[in-house]
């Protein structure tokens, strides 16, 4: 249920650079949510690439491209350590995809929301953590 979603300047990435970045982000976020690597989790792993036009997101100081990353994750699905572990990896991917180096990483945010218990909806359904956390164990047992 983890969703992740990219806000960047217009023309700093390439089309392919997207693209990867369409698969790549999620499949971070699954890994450090702990979620199996199937067809089901990855088809419950959303990421949206969202360019805003030239002028439209930028910081004080200098013209070079600022990239907001927000992420919802239900409430539990990510401890202290798997923060910290998604954040730092998805900031490698992005300054790579648009190729800065690592030490521009202060211009990668990213925020990440918990999705409160009972608050989270999927085909008309209330989703819930600990049903999604069992699913996730009995995907791993039938590998």
């Amino acid at each position: 249920m983890p969703m992740i979603q990219l806000t960047v300047p217009a023309d700093v990435l390439s089309a392919t650079a997207r693209a990867d970045l369409r698969k790549s982000l999620p499949a971070i976020l699954l890994k450090w949510e702990g979620a199996p690597d199937n067809t089901f989790f990855r088809a419950q792993a959303w990421c949206r690439v969202e360019e805003v036009a030239d002028g439209g997101f930028a910081a004080l100081g200098d013209d070079l491209p600022r990239f907001r990353v927000d992420v919802t994750v239900p409430e539990g699905a990510l401890s202290e350590r798997r923060k910290a572990g998604l954040a730092q990896e998805v900031t490698a991917d992005i300054l790579a995809a648009a190729g800065l180096p690592d030490s521009e990483g202060l211009r990668v945010w990213v925020l990440i929301r918990e999705q409160p218990e009972g608050t989270w909806a999927a085909a008309g359904n209330i989703v819930k953590f600990k049903e999604l956390a069992a699913l996730a164990q009995q995907s791993r047992e039938n590998a």
